[in-house]
């Protein structure tokens, strides 16, 4: 403010110095040849009035600018600039009580599995992310996001409360079943110990690290190139970002692809973001059933990842938007070496080498014209991998040594299970109001709902096939289905929204449950209402 005022007096000065100088010239001989002389001077004096200018102090309004805080305010750091955005989700949820599981009482009455442990209803902190974006250089950016909500282990899962005490919740499997089943089967595990370690988050491996990558953009034209931890374009809902979920939760096939891994993946988009591919090479640790994030790789081997989305209508206001896409990731999973995983175990893991595959299919569509606001979405999913020894249940009890149930071991896990394929998908439908060709006229209690409803299966309870000749060759993949009702409040978009849904859970389904195995389906709807705050 000073060095304009300052500037400002210069040039006014120079002015009613020339306008003199002009009037007192006109008079002179010789005028014209003055006149180059005496501004020749003046500009002169100005250079040297600027050289000379001492420099002045910020003012106190100056000061106060540049500390300002609030929206849009710039952060300080040493170099470059810096983003800071996070996530609030808190959830109050409530499961049907059925304190059955669904191996209660099978083979006989032989199996022990109650649900007491996981049908509670409670409050939860679903996610509690910060989000750092550093854009040191005009074409590198570094990424770094933590959850430390994601360090609790004692919530079950959702929207299917069976799967309640693994890293990897969506499955029902061995390292899934509840702490009464594993008390009963793990030999030295008393029931206290196992219901105590699963109410207390005990044994968790560590989870807050989410992002951690740096990005390089602007120097291939139509291309960025990604290397750390971050989610692969595995579908479409699982690499969305947390905050734009249309559910409080992703659906089943949704959790498998939001999975977090470490590698390397170059992105292209043209025609404005309408055609968009994807490649990249992956550690893929734990394989596809067990993920375990930010972790050493189990082989040498990287699985490479093929996506690619198009749009062939986008933002039509007659016909709306429609997107399409597909995934493909494959690579071999476990070690070349001991066929023995119990006693000569490679990293915890099975060393038989598997082909290891997956393709994620996935569609939207908003129409546009008179049903403009009612959109669809849907998904499906293929999974190929070998599981882990101990994951897949034995309810005859033949066929491993990791689990040893008390009356006359009954039940046991399969120490070398083969390679199982498993799919699933879901179908989601909705109509949000602010989005309508009703958006003008709506009054405005009434502008900031959606609801929504989906439908989703997914083969995630495995038992091992009694009736095989080699039961531990052999895997019995059930399915479990899910209705889903939703209602979405908007407060101020997905920056502040308040979510509630209901869920009735069909687990597990299945024709051979009570002729084959004497398992049951288990009563565990549930209803959750997610308070969500984004910035």
């Amino acid at each position: 403010m000073v060095d304009q005022t300052l500037k400002g007096m210069l040039v006014l000065v120079a002015a009613m110095l020339w306008s003199l100088s002009g009037n007192n010239l006109r008079a002179a001989d010789g005028g014209p040849q003055d006149a180059d002389t005496l501004r020749k001077q003046v500009e002169q004096l100005r250079k040297e009035v600027e050289g000379r200018r001492a420099p002045v102090a910020d003012s106190a309004a100056d000061r106060a600018l540049a500390a300002k805080y609030g929206p849009n305010a710039g952060v300080t750091t040493k170099t470059g600039k810096l983003e800071i955005r996070g996530l609030v989700q808190v959830w109050y949820y409530g499961y049907q009580h059925d304190n059955r599981g669904a191996f209660d009482g099978a083979n006989g009455g032989a199996v022990f599995d109650t649900n007491t442990a996981g049908d509670n209803s409670s409050f939860r902190i679903r996610r509690t992310e910060l989000r750092f974006t550093m854009e040191v250089h005009e074409n590198v950016t570094a990424v770094v996001r933590i959850d430390p909500a994601q360090e609790a282990a004692s919530f079950p899962a959702f929207p299917d409360n069976q799967g309640n005490s693994g890293l990897y919740k969506v499955f029902k499997t061995a390292p899934n079943v509840s702490p009464e089943f594993e008390a009963a089967n793990v030999a030295g595990m008393g029931s206290a110990a196992a219901v105590e370690r699963l109410q207390r988050g005990m044994g968790s491996v560590p989870r807050q690290l989410e992002f951690a990558y740096v990005n390089y953009h602007g120097v291939v034209p139509h291309h960025d190139f990604q290397v750390g931890q971050f989610l692969p374009k595995i579908g479409e809902e699982g690499p969305r970002s947390n905050a734009e979920l249309d559910f409080a939760e992703r659906s089943m096939v949704g959790l498998l692809g939001g999975e977090y891994e470490m590698g390397l993946q170059m992105h292209g988009t043209w025609c404005d973001d309408r055609l968009q591919y994807w490649l990249g090479a992956f550690d893929a640790s734990g394989g596809y059933f067990q993920y375990e994030r930010n972790r050493a790789d189990t082989n040498s081997d990287k699985d490479f990842l093929a996506a690619i989305m198009g749009r062939p209508l986008w933002k039509n206001e007659t016909w709306g938007s429609l997107e399409l896409g597909y995934t493909f990731e494959g690579g071999v999973h476990g070690k070349d070496g001991t066929s023995d995983p119990i006693n000569n175990p490679v990293n915890g893991v099975n060393s038989t080498p598997t082909a290891a595959m997956r393709h994620a299919a996935w569609g939207s569509y908003y129409p546009g014209g008179p049903v403009k606001g009612w959109w669809f979405r849907g998904e499906w999913q293929f999974i190929q991998d070998r599981p882990e020894p101990g994951q897949v249940v034995n309810l005859a009890g033949a066929g491993g040594t990791d689990f040893t149930l008390a009356p006359g071991g009954a039940a046991t896990a399969a120490s070398s299970p083969k390679a199982i394929g498993i799919q699933g998908y879901y179908l989601t439908t909705a109509y949000k109001i602010s989005d309508s060709v009703f958006a003008d006229s709506a009054p405005s209690w009434l502008k900031p709902w959606e609801f929504l409803f989906r439908y989703e299966e997914l083969q995630n309870v495995w038992v091992v096939n009694t009736m095989a000749a080699n039961p531990t060759d052999d895997i019995w993949a059930f399915k479990t289905r899910v209705y889903t009702s939703g209602i979405n409040y908007y407060i101020k978009g997905h920056d502040a929204k308040i979510q509630a849904n209901y869920c009735v859970v069909r687990d597990p389904h299945g024709s051979r449950l009570e002729d084959a195995l004497g398992m049951r389906n288990v009563n565990n709807d549930a209803f959750v209402v997610n308070f969500q705050v984004a910035f």
